[in-house]
């Protein structure tokens, strides 16, 4: 296939032998290309961005490619976290306490066959298996910043949809106010589930506006292939304006209600961890500061902290879900 940038009469020509990685590779170069070349700032950026957003995949599991996503907001130009990192530190507490924990145990989870439930105050229940969720709605990729409760952030490229594409589908009924996320607690799969740390399974919440916020995200993958089963395989939450417990892993039934739900961390420390729990460097933690944040990867004698934005860098997008609360209150 001949590309042409019309400004410069440059060409180039994609390899016929074409692999997931290969398309990556070459349309990164080719992006690049155009940028350097006299066609000016604005397709420079342009290219920048759809570089970015071009994710190479590690050659680990499954390929799983979204379309760069149009949902404003949703590709950072920040650098993204390296695969070996987002893989490796990991709160995934059903496999074990320790960031490298689910990565060595996680393997005995087995994300197929799958299905959730999506139930509750919805005019049409259903149970769906994951290739019917896969297929529901374009898959896209999303470049999110992800910021955990405990002061340390990364950014990952997601794969997926908005949440809101399944909503809709069973058309939540006038009374649906919550919608309450529960995971798979199954001992015979999740060593951790012999600790009493939390109350299991976990269970997660958001307001219907929240779930339906286009960035609100069901995601299926990471790094242009299906998730790794410490990552939340093969379906998990991401609401990238919220601390990162917010969203749930390997997801089993999705239901919708007219009461706020408990979710797992406000039961186990009310005073800690509220229910809405919006990244917000002014509410500090009541045994930490959250005005500042470690990114992973930047670690080093002198590598400095981040200053933690409001919103998780979400506001302009998300704020006004939030006109007129008390975010000190509703923390």
């Amino acid at each position: 296939m001949l590309i042409r940038d019309h400004s410069q009469g440059f060409q180039h020509r994609l390899s016929s032998e074409i692999t997931p990685q290969s398309v990556y590779q070459q349309r990164r170069a080719l992006l690049q290309a155009m940028a350097g070349g006299a066609a000016g700032a604005v397709l420079a950026g342009w290219a920048a961005r759809d570089a970015m957003a071009a994710t190479e995949r590690p050659g680990k599991l499954a390929a799983l490619v979204g379309a760069p996503s149009k949902v404003a907001g949703a590709v950072s130009m920040e650098r993204t976290t390296s695969y070996a990192d987002a893989t490796s530190y990991n709160n995934y507490y059903e496999f074990g306490l320790d960031k490298s924990d689910p990565a060595r145990h996680a393997h005995t989870l087995k994300p197929r066959p799958w299905t959730v439930k999506v139930e509750g105050l919805v005019q049409h229940p259903q149970t769906l298996d994951i290739d019917a969720l896969l297929k529901l709605a374009p898959q896209e990729e999303r470049i999110y910043r992800l910021r955990c409760v405990e002061g340390w952030s990364m950014v990952i490229p997601w794969i997926g949809y908005s949440l809101s594409e399944l909503l809709r589908k069973v058309q939540p009924l006038g009374s649906a106010k919550y919608v309450e996320f529960v995971t798979l607690a199954d001992k015979a799969q999740m060593p951790g589930l012999d600790s009493r740390v939390l109350d299991w399974p976990y269970t997660e919440g958001l307001r219907l506006d929240e779930a339906m916020h286009p960035l609100t995200l069901l995601a299926f993958g990471m790094y242009g292939e299906v998730l790794p089963n410490q990552n939340g395989a093969p379906l998990r939450l991401v609401v990238p304006w919220k601390y990162g417990f917010k969203s749930a892993k390997s997801l089993v039934a999705i239901r919708l209600t007219d009461k706020e739900p408990g979710t797992a961390w406000n039961k186990a420390a009310r005073n800690e961890y509220g229910f809405y729990s919006n990244v917000n460097p002014d509410v500090p933690h009541p045994r930490w500061s959250q005005a500042t944040e470690r990114r992973i990867g930047e670690d080093g004698l002198f590598a400095k902290k981040r200053k933690t934005l409001l919103f998780n860098g979400y506001g302009d997008q998300v704020a006004q879900l939030y006109a007129g609360m008390d975010l000190k209150k509703f923390y």
